[in-house]
Order: structure tokens, then C-alpha cells, then sequence
């Protein structure tokens, strides 16, 4: 009995790990390749097509209205677009949780000024399987993943990364 507990743990802590990996290795193989493509409604109604962004550059934010630190770090995105939305950055916003209302209050209550789309797991598996939040993509000029952030993130660092990227994207 004793031993088919801890075969039983094991293996779990093996699946685990293995999904981990193909989790990370889907990540590692999104960077530097064009951003998966997707047309989805914003919170307001309004079509939302990743393409159309092309010349400007991108922070995909993927986040969730119980995320912690995604609430810290979205009225930062919210300073960014209005600092350097002249120089076309934009953020879009894309909120996991399952309920549009709890976007919309988080949208609401943070005063954010970016589109905020709703999320599901095909969007997550398209950009390697969304496994924790925050997960923030900076997407260049030409449409190509140029950096993965996950969980709580030195935020100066990551706008040092967006400015080089407004700065060398032309």
C-alpha cells in the first residue's frame, strides 16, 4: 500500500515535470518567431487583430483578475502607452479569467486605457500554454516575439526591453 503511494507521487511528480518542459520548450521556440496570429473582441465589442499592429510594437500581457502581481504591474502598462503610445507602442491586455465582468472591474477599478480581450486556452496554446500569470510577450515592429516574462517581473527591466525595442524596431 505504502509503495504504491509513493509510485503513484512519483509519477505525478514526472507528469508535472514533463509539462512543465514542453511548456518551456514551446516558449523557447516562440522567441524570435512571429507572434501566433489571432482576431478576437475586445471588452468593448471592438475587433482586436494582431496583424493590424504590424510597424508598432506590442506588449501581450496575458493576466487574471486574482493575480497578485498582474494587478501591481498593469497601471505601469497603463503609464507606457500613455508615454510612448507616439512612438506606436501598444498594449493589449488579455485577461484569463472566465468571467468577462471581473476583466471589466479590474479594467474599471485600475483605470486601464489599453484593449483588454477576453482569453481562453486555445489563445494560451497558442502562445506555448499559458502556465501561471502574469505571462507579458514584447512583440516587435515585424511581428516577431522578441521577450517572455512570467510571474512577478523586475518592471524596469522589462521597459528598458521595450524601449530598445522602440528604439532599434524602425
Amino acid at each position: 500500500m505504502k509503495d504504491s503511494r509513493v509510485v503513484r507521487l512519483l509519477l505525478t511528480v514526472l507528469l508535472l515535470a514533463a509539462s512543465a518542459g514542453r511548456a518551456m520548450c514551446a516558449d523557447k521556440l516562440l522567441l524570435n518567431q512571429p507572434a501566433p496570429q489571432f482576431v478576437r473582441s475586445d471588452l468593448d465589442g471592438r475587433l482586436v487583430d494582431l496583424s493590424a499592429y504590424r510597424g508598432q510594437v506590442v506588449v501581450l500581457n496575458f493576466w487574471a483578475s486574482w493575480c497578485g502581481p498582474c494587478l501591481i504591474e498593469m497601471p505601469r502598462f497603463s503609464a507606457w502607452q500613455r508615454q510612448f503610445g507616439s512612438e506606436n507602442l501598444h498594449i493589449l491586455g488579455v485577461s484569463m479569467d472566465d468571467d468577462a465582468e471581473a476583466a471589466r472591474s479590474v479594467r474599471h477599478k485600475l483605470g486601464l486605457d489599453y484593449p483588454i480581450l477576453m482569453g481562453d486556452v486555445q489563445l494560451g496554446r497558442l502562445y506555448g500554454g499559458i502556465l501561471g500569470l502574469p505571462v507579458i510577450f514584447l512583440i516587435d515592429r515585424q511581428g516577431t516575439i522578441r521577450a517572455r516574462f512570467q510571474g512577478e517581473t523586475d518592471l524596469n527591466a522589462m521597459q528598458k526591453a521595450v524601449e530598445k525595442l522602440l528604439a532599434t524596431s524602425h
